[in-house]
């Protein structure tokens, strides 16, 4: 025998897969038969399901009380708004009273609502320094943060970005029937944010030093992971207008009773002609107000209901006329196999005669 010859079949031997049941195909597979009861009966599971869901979901949200007041229009006394909001010598402090309409249970969320405010923005989003934020030795890599990079004598900022430099410095005071509560800011940013995204050896430098203050100033004594004010800002937005958790009153609020808020209006939106308000809100097993999710289930749920019910009036009036599965035996025989098919020539050509 030719070795060349040898040689070329080993090649083409070795060549060959092995064999296996998922590149043959072979694995099991499930065929599920839909027949008319088994249809009916997924839609009847799933309506079943998903109404009651719905039912419940819109429950909890009309149960949750939420005050809003938009102040940024009230709180501006000249129509130079802008001018206004710019100056640093003027008094900003806007005082705002609100009726409880019923009993609000706590914990309270407080929560600032931006209006036309794009933090979606593909340069506002790119702007920042993820290893800056987490690692102490990272603070000159500042190449996506520009303008907000580097100081006027080169020294790096921390955190440097648009978003950081944009951070919502508005602040609110609370009292309930002229009694002063507290407003708890702990723990309002996400824990994995505040473990894996900001440093706790990282301390913010040479922050809001510029010529333009974008926003809130931070302390240089306190480390990024504690600062949650700037870790809750920094988790952009995706829509125009957000709400962001500013703190929580862990005190009942009972039914008419008068809130007086202090508000210190620094937050400039009105220079992109933005919107600004104060939330307080309840909160349930579903989280915040939220109809939404409710009526989903409920439209899911009716029209998987409806469904089952066309569904089982055509069966009832027209059922399905299933066929004779050993017609289609192929071991019947060869005089069986050629009858079978004459038959169907026949019916053919008269279908097409016709």
């Amino acid at each position: 025998m030719d070795p060349l010859q040898t040689q070329e079949d080993s090649s083409k031997k070795s060549n060959k897969p092995k064999y296996s049941k998922f590149t043959q195909q072979e694995l099991p597979a499930c065929k599920p038969l839909l027949t008319p009861a088994i249809v009916i009966s997924a839609f009847l599971l799933v309506g079943i399901l998903f109404v009651p869901i719905g039912l419940a979901s819109l429950s909890a949200s009309q149960e949750i009380v939420e005050l809003i007041d938009r102040y940024d229009t009230n709180c501006v006394p000249m129509a130079d708004k802008v001018g206004f909001i710019q100056n640093s010598k003027t008094d900003k402090s806007c005082t705002r009273t609100l009726t409880v309409p019923k009993h609000m249970r706590s914990p309270i969320k407080i929560y600032y609502q931006i209006g036309d405010f794009y933090q979606n923005h593909r340069r506002y989003v790119k702007s920042r320094s993820d290893k800056q934020l987490r690692y102490k030795d990272a603070a000159h890599l500042t190449k996506d943060c520009e303008p907000e990079g580097y100081r006027a004598d080169g020294a790096p900022i921390v955190p440097c970005g648009l978003i950081a430099w944009s951070l919502f410095n508005d602040t609110y005071t609370i009292s309930v029937n002229k009694k002063s509560i507290e407003v708890n800011k702990k723990d309002i940013a996400w824990q994995s944010d505040k473990n894996k995204k900001f440093g706790s050896d990282v301390y913010p430098s040479n922050f809001q030093n510029g010529n333009l203050i974008g926003g809130a100033k931070l302390n240089e004594s306190i480390p990024l992971s504690e600062q949650e004010d700037l870790i809750v800002w920094m988790r952009t937005a995706a829509l125009p207008t957000f709400r962001k958790l500013y703190g929580r009153i862990e005190t009942d609020i009972m039914a008419n009773d008068q809130l007086t808020v202090v508000i210190q209006n620094n937050y400039n939106t009105y220079s992109f002609g933005g919107s600004k308000a104060l939330v307080l809100s309840t909160t349930s097993w579903i989280g915040g107000k939220n109809n939404f999710i409710g009526i989903a289930y409920l439209i899911v749920g009716g029209l998987c209901l409806f469904l089952a019910l066309v569904f089982v009036a055509l069966y009832m009036i027209k059922p399905r006329t299933l066929g004779d599965p050993s017609f289609l035996s192929w071991n019947r025989g060869p005089i069986a196999h050629w009858t079978m098919l004459q038959s169907f020539s026949v019916s053919c050509i008269a279908h097409l005669k016709e």
